[in-house]
């Protein structure tokens, strides 16, 4: 598993830095004489209409409902590939950062109902739950080799766990009025994308077809449609098609043919051939082959258009004084690291878990400390969550939040790679 972390793990650095600049461009862009025209693009109508099915849509909901499907189906794949096939088949190894995402979500929340208490803006507190998947591996790029891998694959479980609970909390507290009957019509499609599976489809584009409907069901079920790309990447088979031995006798049979002119006309070498090339191309789970088809188009394409859509605020009127500014800030720069250490103590110290190879408290506190860089997720739920009046404010709270928190973390992270080892 260590080539496609590793592809994982540069794909998302580089999205990490792709991403912040196109922040900035978003923020220029809002704070600009182009700042109407900049806000207006995104409420564009487009969809299709015909007699009364009307699948129309602004632009800011086709990005941040339909194609940030795409970006937690992604995130669900990755979780599913490490839980069945990679690092966190163990369970010792998986509790450590399960335990830590979980306090990662729970004691920011705590934070911020206790500030906002009473006060406008308090059912935003799922703002504060989530992890950046990008932020944090760019963080990290930074100190190559200096750092041990099991840091690294502690942050992006802890992210992709944290990322999983966030869109469940944001399907459940911040959908509308569940219509039970397109609830009925988004299972009975996801019962045809089982079956699909179970009798051994393996048409990608026929799986796409029907996960359209099952996002167009959620949409309209009231529950918040994205949550339909977490559960279609946790159904995605992590298993070959074809198994090493039967690969083997198929390229076997393709090797074995003497030399001439056996692969042109319709003979049983060029059967064998194109069998063989059937072989090697499932020889990759559908899981591996979604994943190395998708992580590229969410990361360099996905990612920034959703930070170009949402990123851009007008910083006129906000003040830092702002009750949802500080509640954010303090939900993720202090909440947000303060959980994740206190239930990696309650696990370790129960013996629930246990620290990968090279990874020890002072690292452990430097990455809690990166947690704090919210951005896409805390973004995307803020959206959802506060008014129109308070989002400004909230999402200068996530923007101050997650630049503080990236200082911090850097700057503990130099010190622990810096400082000579402790004799024993």
């Amino acid at each position: 598993m260590t080539g496609p972390f590793a592809r994982f793990l540069k794909i998302e650095a580089a999205a990490g830095g792709l991403l912040l600049c196109v922040t900035i461009i978003a923020l220029a862009l809002a704070n600009s004489p182009w700042s109407t025209q900049y806000l207006d693009l995104w409420e564009t109508p487009i969809g299709l209409r015909w007699g009364q099915l009307d699948v129309t849509r602004s632009l800011l909901h086709w990005i941040n409902d339909g194609l940030m499907t795409l970006f937690f189906f992604v995130i669900a794949l990755e979780l599913k590939r490490e839980l069945v096939l990679g690092e966190l088949r163990n369970p010792r190894a998986a509790a450590l950062p399960f335990f830590a995402a979980l306090g990662g979500m729970l004691v920011p929340v705590v934070i911020y109902i206790s500030i906002l208490d009473g006060q406008p803006g308090v059912t935003g507190w799922g703002t504060v739950m989530a992890t950046d998947t990008a932020f944090v591996i760019g963080a990290l790029a930074l100190f190559g080799k200096a750092i041990p891998a099991s840091l690294r694959i502690f942050l992006v479980s802890l992210a992709v766990f944290d990322d999983v609970g966030a869109i469940m909390v944001v399907a459940i507290a911040y959908g509308d009025t569940v219509d039970l009957g397109a609830l009925a019509l988004a299972v009975g499609c996801l019962s045809i994308v089982y079956f699909m599976a179970r009798i051994g489809i393996r048409s990608i584009p026929m799986f796409f077809i029907v996960g359209f409907a099952v996002w167009l069901s959620f949409d309209a079920s009231g529950l918040h449609a994205t949550i339909a790309g977490v559960i279609l990447g946790l159904m995605t088979p992590a298993r070959a098609w074809v198994g090493d031995e039967r690969m083997r006798t198929l390229l076997g049979k393709a090797t074995d043919h003497p030399r001439g002119e056996h692969w042109s006309g319709n003979t049983t070498e060029r059967s064998d051939l194109q069998t063989a090339g059937r072989a090697i191309e499932e020889a990759l789970s559908p899981l591996e082959r979604l994943e190395i088809m998708l992580l590229p188009w969410v990361g360099f394409a996905i990612m920034p258009v959703f930070a170009l859509a949402n990123a851009g605020v007008e910083f006129s009127g906000i003040t830092l004084n702002e009750p949802v500014l500080l509640a954010i800030f303090a939900g993720l720069v202090i909440g947000k690291p303060f959980g994740v250490l206190l239930f990696c103590w309650i696990a370790v110290r129960l013996r629930l878990a246990k620290f990968g190879a090279g990874l020890d408290w002072g690292f452990l506190a430097a990455g809690a400390m990166l947690t704090g860089i919210g951005f896409t997720m805390s973004i995307f739920i803020a959206d959802l969550a506060f008014v129109p009046t308070l989002i400004p404010a909230a999402k200068a709270g996530i923007f101050a939040a997650s630049a503080a928190a990236a200082i911090a973390g850097l700057l503990m992270l130099l010190r622990r790679v810096v400082r000579k080892p402790a004799t024993i």
